[in-house]
């Protein structure tokens, strides 16, 4: 696809070396030139006064739902959601069918997200075939077509031994697995926390401490083994006392916590919406609080979506039958940057750079904005107001709970490979 020669003139840019105020200039996928006061010559002009030039953002966990579920999103819906939200690259979630447990699969995802070429998509792989749970997935076969971030997601992997097995296996090939933290056997027919508001309501409920049991489980395994772990999706506040923990005694633990549990708390449930219905669940507002603490304190290293998509006939059904999940990536700064009180170079931190570095990709992205770098960019406009329009979503689906909230923050263009992918709030491809 063809490369745009440009010049992001006015911004201030933000990145992990800090602040200053300067044009960039873009030629070729390439970072050429920054100072103040450029002038474009024959490259386009981009304003961007008044904006925050950055490194673009990287998901650690997006369901792109292809192959498999093309009714809910493909790849390419995905991306273009992905690339409006500012994302340069995302770790598609293995929970596919096919599962990505083979090298064909993960090859198909690779190559599909060339093809569409509007943010860099990075397959991830189960840990178990099928995520079953029971055998183990080809590491190795993996890893040599790309594969780092590995996760049956969706599922905790319930197996102790087996658990410490992958962790042998991952620390020998340096890759990274990523777990969902679950005790399935505390959870069978959860629909939401187990609390005070899940009593009320006479729902069956999702206890805390099957998150937390193994958030420590892990955590000693690697402990034993020495092999880094990443902890999904983080929800409550004794999961993030486990991370903290873990971290003063320096282990190779890192985690993350989405956009909707710093932002949405178990009581939304009251209205039996099933756009509030999400794995984990929604939790209490002293849950909400101490992840956002994590989140400030760099416990939690990165925000990300868990960008989880369902077409209307399936999130319809009654609370107790409907899929668990909603979208994220289109939302993801608006909600971040509304409710976590931290600068803006922080708040990057945890949507760029070190979730690069988890997912094993900062060579290319979530990169120092220098000359000579790769043009993986957002530019944010940070005064910007505004409230979701279902109609303007991106992606397949629809199953936001975000729709009429008001959000600060917006991303005005993403510039993926020196290519504008995103102009104006709007997708150009």
């Amino acid at each position: 696809m063809q490369q745009h020669n440009m010049l992001l003139a006015g911004g201030t840019v933000i990145d992990e070396t800090g602040e200053r105020r300067a044009d960039v200039r873009v030629r070729e996928g390439i970072i050429t030139e920054i100072s103040s006061d450029l002038s474009a010559g024959d490259d386009e002009l981009v304003d961007v006064a008044g904006c925050i030039v950055a490194p673009g953002f990287v998901d650690l966990h997006t369901h792109l739902r292809e192959p498999g579920m093309p009714e809910a999103e493909t790849i390419e819906t995905g991306s273009r959601a992905a690339a409006l939200g500012g994302y340069t690259a995302v770790v598609a979630m293995p929970n596919t069918d096919p599962t990505q447990d083979c090298v064909e699969v993960v090859e198909f995802v690779s190559k599909r997200g060339r093809e569409v070429g509007l943010c860099d998509v990075r397959p991830s792989g189960s840990i178990t075939i099928g995520r079953a749970g029971t055998q183990l997935t080809p590491f190795a076969d993996l890893a040599a077509v790309g594969v780092h971030l590995f996760t049956d997601d969706g599922s905790g992997v319930q197996d102790e031994g087996l658990m410490r097995r992958a962790l042998e296996y991952a620390g020998e090939l340096g890759v990274v697995l990523a777990q969902h933290c679950e005790v399935a056997s505390m959870t069978k027919g959860a629909v939401m926390h187990e609390g005070e508001c899940c009593s009320h309501l006479g729902l069956p409920g999702w206890p805390a401490l099957a998150e937390e049991l193994m958030v420590h489980r892990d955590i000693e395994l690697s402990r034993l083994t020495g092999s880094p772990v990443h902890l999904l999706h983080l929800s409550t506040a004794r999961s993030v006392e486990l991370v903290r923990a873990a971290k003063a005694d320096g282990l190779r633990v890192t985690a993350e916590a989405t956009p909707h549990h710093i932002s949405l708390n178990d009581e939304r449930l009251t209205s039996f919406d099933t756009r509030f219905k999400v794995n984990p669940p929604l939790r209490t507002m002293a849950d909400i609080e101490e992840v956002k603490r994590g989140l400030l304190d760099g416990t939690i290293d990165a925000i990300a979506t868990d960008h989880a998509p369902h077409p209307p006939v399936a999130k319809d059904r009654p609370l107790d039958e409907a899929p668990p999940g909603m979208l994220g990536l289109e939302t993801a700064l608006g909600v971040a940057r509304s409710h976590l009180d931290c600068s803006w170079q922080h708040l990057l931190g945890a949507m760029s750079w070190r979730p690069a570095k988890i997912a094993g990709i900062e060579d290319q992205h979530g990169r120092p904005i220098v000359v000579g770098e790769p043009a993986n960019l957002a530019v944010i406009d940070p005064d910007s107001q505004w409230e979701v329009d279902p109609s303007a979503l991106a992606s397949r689906s629809r199953n936001t709970p975000f729709i009429g909230v008001g959000l600060a923050a917006r991303v005005r263009h993403t510039v993926y490979e020196g290519r504008i992918v995103v102009r104006d709030g709007k997708a150009t491809a």
